[in-house]
């Protein structure tokens, strides 16, 4: 078993919700994000869910780079050994592209790929000294094609990580090092909160044990819930450019 796991992003959404799964399994949990009262209250919860639960947690602002290694070391020395690290820290602000919101756009490539990387690079740093580990990246369904309006950029940086993490994975594949792709379907987080008409949406539970579930098999590349997305992301593939205009 994957006894102590780190998770990023985990004040909220689906950090948060597989927070609370893996601690009803007994799992040790390294919690961060940036609103620590939020961490507070969950570290509460999840050590109150399994008497075998131990849950440390830390301020941290995945766009602080520094700040990134910093905290994964301090939870490493604290556990004495990470044995998988969830990188889930993201943000789907944005618009159209030329329509003078490059600010929020580049806000958003910045926390979903360039501080994904940074988290990798802290991640995979603590798994080739132990020669052991287990790294997963949370990227999107919407990886498979691009997308328009808000999800124009946010689809792009999902993209990017799932191609960066496959390349880790070419890496290490001759090691004990495992590494995981999870492309969620549409789960209803706060990102989401206002959008209506969304297809196949599940609820933040349904999503969370979905997730989890996956996460545990240690595939390579995972689409969640397996119902529909282990199929439709074939047919994201070849859908033509009017089908996915009506799905964002």
């Amino acid at each position: 078993m994957r006894r102590t796991i780190l998770i990023t992003g985990a004040s909220s959404g689906l950090g948060e919700g597989m927070a609370r799964e893996y601690a009803k399994r007994g799992h040790n949990l390294a919690l961060c994000a940036r609103r620590l009262e939020n961490l507070e209250q969950l570290k509460q919860e999840c050590e109150s869910l399994h008497a075998d639960c131990r849950v440390e947690i830390r301020a941290l602002d995945v766009n602080d780079h520094d700040a990134v290694f910093s905290v994964f070391r301090e939870f490493e020395a604290f556990f004495g050994k990470i044995d998988r690290i969830i990188i889930n820290a993201g943000m789907g602000k944005g618009a159209s592209i030329g329509t003078g919101y490059f600010e929020a756009n580049k806000q958003t490539a910045m926390t979903n790929f360039v501080a994904a990387l940074a988290q990798c690079e802290a991640a995979m740093e603590i798994f080739r000294k132990q020669n052991d580990g287990h790294l997963v990246t949370i990227s999107s369904i919407s990886a498979v094609r691009g997308f328009r309006r808000a999800l124009t950029v946010y689809a792009a940086t999902k993209a990017g990580l799932t191609s960066l993490t496959e390349g880790i994975r070419i890496d290490v594949m001759k090691t004990p090092i495992k590494v995981t792709t999870v492309h969620p379907g549409f789960i209803r987080t706060d990102i989401n909160a206002k959008v209506k008409n969304v297809p196949f949406i599940v609820d933040l539970d349904t999503g969370c044990k979905a997730l989890v579930k996956a996460i545990d098999k240690e595939s390579s590349n995972c689409y969640v819930p397996a119902w529909p997305w282990a199929w439709m992301h074939y047919v994201l593939r070849i859908a033509p450019l009017s089908w996915l205009a009506k799905m964002s």
